[in-house]
């Protein structure tokens, strides 16, 4: 993976959790990196951090949900490095709620941030991945990409979306020297997690505890999944050596879901 210094790189939804342990694995093997959130105050914090080393990182904010915001925001990393090389669409929402409880504004905010939001970067950054013959779009899916889960609806929905719009750009794309795969990690040991185990631990009456070794127990390792796994892995399919891979959707879940 020593091809990937100077390259640049955007990272949505960087400012913590899994984006923020990408946007530093890119940073330590020499990336340019753009971090983007809606928070600039948390961005701008995770940026100082990754940054003491050296390393060359940026915070930006940007709603992506935002067309024009993400033009602007592809400006700005224009004007400071060049075009973006590497595009990782990390920002999310996830919310536990029954089908029959869910409302209508968590159907459209999840939607909305989860799909659109990766296609309106999609769409600003990819011309100039196609005009320069090289580019990386990988995505942040999940394994409800892959298979249904319960309480997660507009979640699942969403991801299923992410994997359709990667798949047909990987054929798109192909003959441009631009890669486009997802990555579905399962569950995550962040505050995210945490947070869906307290709601669900709220409407069981079962501790949080309890819940989380559920998430745990679903997979054969029996563990939660660590963010620096999935960093490894985006660094690793961004990597020039690997141009051969492209419209895949790989797992990093402790053997959740295979398929």
């Amino acid at each position: 993976m020593d091809g990937l210094a100077n390259k640049t790189v955007l990272v949505t939804g960087g400012s913590s959790g899994i984006g923020a342990a990408i946007a530093s694995e890119f940073a330590l093997r020499g990336c340019r990196v753009a971090i983007t959130a809606r928070d600039l105050e948390r961005l701008g914090t995770a940026a100082d951090k990754m940054a003491q080393n050296g390393a060359q990182v940026r915070a930006i904010a940007c709603d992506v949900t935002r067309r024009e915001q993400v033009r602007r925001l592809r400006d700005s990393i224009r004007e400071l490095w060049g075009d973006v090389q590497i595009l990782v669409n990390n920002a999310g929402i996830a919310r536990a709620v029954s089908f029959a409880d869910m409302s209508d504004e968590t159907w459209d905010q999840t939607l909305d941030t989860n799909l659109t939001g990766a296609y309106n970067c999609c769409k600003v950054f990819l011309p100039a991945m196609v005009e320069a013959k090289w580019g990386r779009i990988i995505n942040i899916a999940s394994t409800t990409a892959k298979v249904g889960y319960s309480h997660v609806t507009a979640y699942t929905a969403s991801k299923h979306g992410l994997l359709g719009l990667t798949r047909s750009l990987a054929l798109e794309t192909g003959r441009f020297g631009v890669t486009v795969n997802a990555i579905c990690p399962g569950y995550i040991d962040d505050e995210r997690t945490r947070d869906n185990a307290r709601i669900m631990a709220d409407k069981t009456g079962k501790s949080v505890d309890d819940i989380l070794k559920a998430f745990a127990s679903s997979a054969p390792q029996k563990r939660l999944i660590e963010a620096e796994e999935v960093a490894s892995l985006a660094c690793l399919i961004a990597a020039p050596e690997m141009s051969g891979m492209t419209g895949q959707a790989i797992n990093v879940d402790g053997g959740a879901v295979m398929v």
